[in-house]
């Protein structure tokens, strides 16, 4: 069983899925994934599209969703004699699961760890007692479980790789598909795959966007998850002053000059693509507060966590407001040795994440266990 609940983890475990194929093609997977999981043929109990919830305040909201989602999939585990689950990421399900599980005799991989680091290094404690084997995409993620006393191993970071494989558009021919105007540069927005996150998010980056389209001669395009609809954008806009764009997020950060960009998996990957970039988060006031009192980091932009310094400013609740939004867009904007100076600085995130071929080492590291179980 593999249990992914956000778009990017579909996006890794589909990958895994496909090197897990190539070493054993009789292997049966079930669990919750999307689109791109279902492709890479694994068997989806539940979808990702029911579990885009985040946050203390959503997560009570569902929580006899969570309860029955966590029932189906136990039964699945029982009546199909499974031995082995793969955990991606999404630490909150994953890790109460997890808890249900390990009593019941299941070897427990977790692949993309959760980001301890961030809420305080107790955690580790927890989780040593619920997992057999850490997969981890951060060299320094393999230290800090050794330290603690736990099986860990740094399999390099899958993002490499789709990047690396991925099939880039000309700039010409992007245009041209979607009828993007020639003379101008893109202003990209990324407002994140989650309905609740967007809803907050994306009026204030838009109205942001804007004041900056206008000033600086670009257009805006919005780079739309393949879970949320278009319609949905245009809805909570309040404006139709943009083009949206769902599919080829990649195009679009290598090519667009400036991005305002939600705080998660696509501020590394506009990172690794050397988009100059605006970190933007808002949430529920009460999961902020929380969170705030939790959570050990001075950055929550995985490009600057990454990166070990500041190199995208990080607009957060209350900041991630119009003119903050307009204002550090501009700052970019009118100095070029900042531009090309931002550009620079995330070079180095290549470096820092291991070299290709992290799902085929992570598959094989499964596989080994597998075959132990």
């Amino acid at each position: 069983m593999i249990i992914a609940g956000e778009v990017s983890g579909d996006m890794h475990g589909a990958s895994l899925i496909t090197e897990l194929r190539k070493l054993d093609d009789t292997i049966e997977i079930f669990g919750i994934g999307g689109d791109k999981m279902s492709a890479a043929g694994m068997n989806i109990i539940h979808h990702i599209n029911q579990m885009a919830f985040l946050g203390f305040a959503e997560i009570l909201k569902h929580l006899p969703f969570i309860k029955r989602v966590q029932k189906d999939l136990i039964n699945i585990i029982v009546n199909k004699g499974i031995k082995t689950v793969v955990l991606i990421d999404y630490p909150g399900f994953n890790l109460s699961i997890a808890k249900k599980l390990k009593p019941m005799g299941i070897k427990i991989i977790y692949y993309i760890s959760p980001q301890v680091w961030a809420w305080g290094a107790g955690r580790i404690k927890k989780i040593k007692k619920l997992i057999d084997k850490m997969l981890v995409v951060f060299p320094f993620e393999e230290e800090l479980y050794k330290r603690a006393g736990m099986e860990a191993e740094f399999v390099g970071h899958p993002l490499l790789d789709r990047i690396n494989e991925y099939n880039f558009l000309t700039k010409d021919e992007l245009y041209k598909k979607f009828n993007l105007d020639a003379g101008k540069e893109i202003l990209l927005i990324l407002p994140g795959s989650r309905l609740h996150e967007v809803e907050k998010i994306f009026p204030e980056c838009i109205s942001a966007a804007e004041k900056v389209a206008d000033e600086f001669n670009l257009q805006i395009v919005a780079a739309c998850s393949p879970n949320i609809e278009e319609n949905f954008l245009e809805t909570i806009s309040g404006s139709l002053d943009y083009t949206i764009i769902k599919g080829y997020t990649y195009d679009l950060m290598k090519y667009a000059k400036i991005g305002i960009v939600k705080s998660g998996t696509s501020t590394l990957e506009a990172g690794l693509l050397g988009l100059p970039m605006v970190i933007v988060y808002k949430t529920s006031y009460l999961t902020y507060l929380i969170g705030k009192n939790l959570v050990k980091l001075n950055n929550i932009g995985m490009a600057n966590i990454v990166a070990g310094e500041n190199i995208a400013v990080e607009l957060i609740q209350d900041m991630a407001n119009i003119d903050s939004i307009y204002n550090e867009c501009k700052k970019i904007l009118l100095d070029d040795h900042l531009l090309n100076s931002i550009k620079l600085k995330l070079n180095i995130l290549k470096g820092k994440l291991g070299t290709k071929g992290a799902s085929r080492r992570a598959a094989k590291s499964i596989y080994s266990i597998l075959n132990e179980a």
